[in-house]
């Protein structure tokens, strides 16, 4: 029988989270954190973790799990949240699982494409294109191929963008399609897909507000702090939004100001790739808010629009 589960899904900074905490407890059940980068311990302040107060409201799962050393990938959350989703269900629980991370998502709801066989040939060809031209050069050939997944690659994880374009030499399809083509041929879950947005004015109004509170709660002393126990490298091989940023700036080699400009630049950029990435999908039903206006507030009126609770009062 197919797993009955809630998906909540939109840019960063778009209120995801509130709406989450709010059905979770109206629905009385607990939340599957769907973020990539929410499962390292350490990085709460930067990559905008539940707070003790939230996580004492709602039990929520892969939140703070694992040390940024530690190695998590989306088969290993599909695989985790599948299990915790399982264990809900048998207690008549319906989970909300929240996340802006498009591939956990798809992960999770789909499966994973696992694709031909790494061909060592065309991966050291394309490193040596990478170290002549920069990853940069890259992206930009795999947008022209896979615009879907460079939507959802960051333009610096040379690991993701080979892999893609290794599997579109390899096939001849781009990884996106397969990814579909499997997708359809492998329902697993009975997904309820909530999909939150904004105007673009006020979402790139909110995530410039949530930077400036990330510095006042002290994402420097954060990022230190992963310096001084020896994750300067795993800053750089995970690239959270706001870390190797500040990351530069605790080397002196840009100012705050600069630091500051640069992390809202590209949460504005990143929210644009997520949006790209979640529009492809035609199961979401969107729900489009106002400045003034946050989703959990509606929690009850999103739930009965989407079928999850009948149009009576909820106690």
């Amino acid at each position: 029988m197919p797993l009955p589960v809630v998906v909540i899904v939109g840019a960063t900074a778009v209120g995801k989270s509130g709406l989450a905490l709010s059905m979770a407890e109206m629905l009385d059940t607990e939340i599957i954190s769907a973020d990539s980068m929410q499962i390292y311990r350490g990085m709460s302040i930067g990559v905008a973790a539940p707070s003790s107060h939230d996580l004492a409201r709602v039990k929520h799962h892969f939140v703070g799990a694992i040390e940024p050393g530690e190695t998590f990938n989306a088969a290993d959350f599909a695989r985790g949240a599948a299990a915790v989703a399982r264990k809900l269900n048998t207690r008549g629980r319906i989970p909300v699982v929240v996340g802006g991370s498009g591939l956990y998502v798809r992960a999770f709801v789909d499966g994973l494409f696992p694709g031909p066989p790494a061909d060592k040939r065309i991966r050291r060809r394309l490193k040596h294109i990478a170290e002549a031209e920069g990853a940069q050069y890259l992206h930009e050939r795999l947008q022209r191929v896979d615009p879907a997944s460079a939507a959802n690659i960051h333009p610096h994880d040379l690991r993701r963008i080979v892999r893609a374009l290794e599997v579109f030499e390899i096939t001849g399809k781009p990884i996106s399609e397969l990814h579909k083509i499997h997708r359809e041929a492998k329902p697993e879950l009975d997904v309820t897909f909530i999909g939150l947005e904004r105007t673009r004015q006020d979402l790139y109004r909110r995530t410039d507000e949530r930077v400036a509170q990330m510095f006042e709660r002290g994402l420097v002393r954060e990022v230190a702090d992963l310096l001084e126990r020896g994750y300067a490298s795993e800053i750089d091989r995970i690239r959270p939004l706001g870390y190797p940023e500040v990351k530069a700036y605790l080397l002196g080699e840009i100012d705050l100001d600069r630091t500051k400009y640069l992390i809202q630049r590209n949460s504005r950029r990143y929210a644009k790739r997520q949006y790209t990435w979640f529009k492809t999908d035609p199961r979401i039903r969107w729900f489009l808010f106002g400045a003034d206006e946050e989703p959990a507030d509606y929690a009850v009126q999103i739930c009965r629009a989407v079928g999850i609770i009948r149009s009576r009062p909820v106690r």
